[in-house]
């Protein structure tokens, strides 16, 4: 037994790691895992636009209908019946097929994205709601067979590639199992009490799943062939679009499966780059550099030693009528505190079920397209300097993590700074517009590791900025013309 082992054990180091010939082939084990490393393009480019978008668009309710309409007395469910009948006739089924996506024209949307700054671009491959937006053999529940009756993820895809964008693509299936057990229910009362809803007939359970053990109610679910189901479909979208970045909506998905889907991303992408790697897959999950962890409108307190992205959306989830946007000026400052920290940010930028965006939203890309034009130098390819940032946004107390510190919108002061380096050139970043002179106290000369300075910038501007390093502080007079209303940016050259 012991040399069976051995020789199993050989034989993954060996097809694990050629190291004379500079190639790896990754095996389903997080020792093989610890020989990634994140490719220099995802952190170069710190700014990702997704398009979180499918059929739950369709009833403008925002996140989650599907499975809401399916909980009986929830606003969704409530909705449903008002507009649409009782869901144990008309089902999520039935508003699959009112997704027609008409107004929808990727490439205009994606030189509107470009034009905004983004460097990559995700689109939705599937969501909890098991419908896939790519053209699958796997089931007819997909977006060529059904709804708009165009390949989503392909069109988005040769629309990114068009612009110079990496691609990539999002899948909530690993979740869909469980997340979809209320279409089984029924109601508990009134007229159609005990009624099943539409997903208890089996004639539709290759969309609504089959009913879930009664023990198995995690995130995750812990059937073996439903597990074994989801590693089939996510290897046909990997092998069908060659993503460069695939997102799972959960944690390290399904142990072993997960890591076999893993090993199999990174050397198909390995395989299609002709043996560079370009891959990039985030998940909810701290991961020592093995893959890119992923904190949903969350954020890290402090500089992580291994890139990261905060995933967020402009607004709701799905198109919900009358919702209120984040501002561009709320965008780039979390934008710059995310930079600073050594992550990126994937931002969701809502669509209509037609396919269009509203034009406050095209506003806002503007606005934010127009700062980058002007301070892009000091977010892309940067670095983060010896600390992140100073100011009272780092001295109270920061939610951090999944769902921490990006729920309220800070109100910055002018006195709330954040760094980031390139080329041995600080960028200063002001959150805030300033109102007096400027003070930054990690830059005087008497602030560890302080250098002396030999110039001082303000992108943007013409202005000879004056300024001089006290023992305590830099001060940098007030300019006294300001190129935007929003974050300033000050490009420090140290002296040799």
């Amino acid at each position: 037994m012991r040399i069976i082992i051995a020789f199993v054990f050989l034989l993954i180091s060996t097809v694990s790691f050629s190291q004379d010939k500079k190639t790896i082939k990754f095996v389903p084990t997080f020792e093989s895992f610890k020989a990634y490393r994140i490719p220099e393009w995802f952190r170069d480019a710190k700014f990702g636009i997704w398009a979180h978008w499918g059929p739950q668009a369709v009833p403008r309710q925002g996140d989650w209908y599907a499975k809401k309409m399916y909980m009986e007395g929830s606003a969704d469910y409530k909705y449903h019946l008002a507009h649409f009948g009782h869901p144990s006739v008309f089902g999520y089924k039935d508003i699959v097929n009112l997704w027609k996506a008409e107004k929808w024209d990727p490439d205009q949307l994606m030189a509107l994205y470009k034009k905004a700054g983004a460097k990559y671009f995700v689109s939705m491959g599937t969501h909890h709601d098991n419908f896939f937006l790519w053209n699958s053999a796997i089931h007819k529940w997909n977006a060529v067979q059904m709804g708009p009756k165009k390949d989503v993820v392909g069109l988005w895809q040769k629309a990114a590639l068009k612009q110079g964008l990496r691609f990539g693509v999002s899948e909530h299936l690993a979740a869909s199992y469980n997340w979809f057990q209320t279409s089984h229910k029924a109601d508990t009362s009134g007229p159609m009490k005990g009624v099943p809803y539409d997903g208890a007939n089996p004639q539709y359970q290759d969309l609504y799943h089959t009913p879930a053990a009664a023990d198995d109610k995690g995130w995750l679910s812990k059937n073996k062939e439903w597990q074994a189901e989801w590693l089939a479909s996510i290897k046909e979208l990997i092998d069908g679009y060659h993503p460069d970045l695939l997102y799972s909506d959960s944690g390290f998905p399904f142990d072993s499966v997960g890591r076999q889907m893993v090993a199999h991303f990174y050397n198909e992408n390995m395989k299609f780059n002709n043996n560079r790697m370009d891959a990039v897959y985030n998940c909810k999950q701290a991961s020592q550099g093995m893959w890119v962890q992923d904190l949903e409108r969350g954020i890290m307190d402090s500089i992580s030693p291994f890139p990261w992205q905060t995933d967020t959306s402009i607004g709701d989830w799905f198109y919900r009528t009358g919702q209120k946007y984040s501002s561009s000026e709320e965008i780039i400052q979390m934008l710059i505190d995310i930079v600073s920290k050594n992550g990126n940010l994937l931002l969701n930028i809502v669509q209509t079920p037609e396919g269009d965006i509203e034009q406050d939203m095209i506003q806002t890309l503007d606005e934010i397209g127009r700062w980058i034009a002007i301070n892009g130098e000091g977010i892309y390819g940067t670095r983060p300097w010896i600390k992140y940032g100073e100011g009272p946004s780092t001295t109270e107390k920061q939610a951090k993590g999944a769902f921490g510190g990006l729920k309220d919108v800070r109100k910055y002061q002018s006195a709330d700074i954040r760094f980031t380096v390139k080329n041995g050139i600080l960028y200063t970043f002001l959150l805030a517009k300033p109102t007096e002179d400027i003070q930054i106290k990690s830059l005087g000369i008497a602030a560890k590791d302080a250098r002396k300075i030999h110039s001082i910038q303000l992108l943007g501007s013409d202005e000879k900025i004056k300024w001089h390093q006290n023992d305590d502080a830099l001060v940098i007079e007030k300019p006294t013309s300001i190129p935007m209303e929003t974050v300033l940016c000050f490009k420090v050259k140290f002296s040799k």
